[in-house]
């Protein structure tokens, strides 16, 4: 190879390092943060702000209508939203939110009275999948936003859902497999080649209707596995081959959104319309799974804002109180009124509330009470319900607002 060989290959190998660059420490490249735990692994943030709220470093609009939080890696923010001939794929610019790119992924539209996208990309490698309100799931190139594939997972995996809200989990990436969940008599949840989009897995014996709960991963008793919430049980399953290896019944009513969380042995789910909070222990012997559920109430119960678990303690928003519970025994520490319903995010020992009419608050709590540290209104509210989950990444908090994003300084 001689030199003139190099000079053109560099650069290109270059372009290839930068597309499979893996997201950096502090960026929050999917649905809930680098863990889906919803927790920011950020130190050196306010732990209050001044009145008004923290600075406003910048604010864009033309992300379109509809729910859909963020996800930021590699000096990009992406994010999905209706526009008027489409639900659209987006990304923007981490520095200013300048326009980089849009790519149409399906219809716009959805429930009549909640129009609009839900769910948040997940951003890997290189590439962004996205799922619409529609059951449209695609993978896109995250510098260029070309499409890869697409599949329908109403129309190729017979995808069902518990209610008529529409699709709103984001997917899970897993190394060579995207982790999704069509619902329906042809398997529950679904894995897929990240590079194709064709079947890999699709569980069998598990053939729940879809909620609105994302995937997650847990190790159990030393098992690597994904773990799935419906609107009728909760489950785990082999990555490799999608075999349920456990699965406890747990109904849930009308709309089953918050993802579960898990610490050891221990499964906790919560949904709301009346039903609560659950906890399931996960026994293993041998090559035999069991479930004993440790308890059921009332304590939480979590529309659609999520909880954190911190230090063996669950927090999270219920009805219009915020409230901790001991993950084992299901006791309640507190629950204090607070800004609002809402969605929570938690970073450097506070937790970030933003309620669905408007507040964004900063709380600091235990399990023996909290406080509010500091609250502001956001600016420029639209009318419609504030669903989209806060986050947290490289110094900065993130707010989407159907079609604006406002994103504020909260590094020290």
């Amino acid at each position: 190879m001689n030199l003139n060989d190099l000079r053109f290959l560099l650069p290109a190998c270059t372009a290839l390092l930068l597309t499979v660059s893996p997201a950096a420490a502090d960026d929050w490249p999917q649905w809930r943060g680098p863990d889906r735990d919803g927790i920011s692994k950020e130190k050196g943030l306010l732990q209050s702000w001044p009145d008004g709220g923290p600075d406003l470093a910048w604010r864009t609009g033309g992300l379109g209508e509809g729910y859909s939080s963020v996800a930021v890696a590699n000096g990009m923010v992406y994010t999905l939203g209706d526009l008027e001939d489409g639900s659209y794929a987006i990304a923007i610019s981490e520095k200013d939110g300048s326009p980089v790119w849009k790519t149409k992924i399906g219809d716009a539209g959805g429930h009549k009275g909640y129009p609009g996208t839900r769910s948040t990309p997940t951003v890997d490698s290189g590439q962004v999948f996205v799922l619409n309100q529609h059951s449209d799931l695609a993978a896109l190139d995250a510098k260029s936003g070309d499409l890869i594939w697409k599949v329908n997972l109403q129309e190729d995996f017979g995808g069902k859902m518990m209610s008529g809200w529409r699709y709103s989990e984001s997917p899970l990436v897993d190394g060579d497999k995207v982790i999704i969940t069509p619902g329906g008599r042809d398997g529950t949840v679904l894995a897929l080649n990240r590079k194709t989009g064709s079947k890999i897995w699709q569980t069998e014996g598990w053939t729940d209707t879809a909620g609105y709960s994302s995937v997650i991963i847990a190790t159990i008793h030393g098992v690597r596995q994904y773990v799935q919430l419906t609107g009728e049980s909760v489950g785990g399953m082999d990555p490799e081959s999608g075999e349920v290896l456990w699965k406890a019944d747990r109904p849930g009513k009308t709309a089953v959104v918050t993802t579960p969380v898990i610490e050891d042995d221990v499964v906790f789910v919560t949904s709301s319309y009346g039903v609560g909070c659950n906890a399931f222990r996960i026994s293993k012997n041998g090559d035999n799974w069991s479930t004993e559920e440790i308890y059921a109430n009332k304590e939480i119960a979590n529309h659609h804002g999520g909880v954190v678990l911190i230090d063996g303690h669950v927090y999270g928003s219920s009805g219009g109180t915020f409230r901790c519970v001991n993950l084992e025994s299901g006791d309640l520490g507190f629950a204090e009124r607070s800004a609002g319903k809402g969605a929570t995010t938690y970073a450097d020992g506070r937790f970030y509330l933003r309620a669905e009419n408007g507040p964004m608050a900063l709380l600091e709590a235990t399990p023996d009470g909290m406080k509010e540290v500091s609250r502001f209104d956001q600016p420029d509210r639209t009318n419609r319900k504030a669903w989209a989950h806060p986050v947290v990444a490289n110094g900065k908090l993130f707010l989407r607002d159907q079609d604006i994003l406002l994103v504020y300084d909260v590094s020290k």
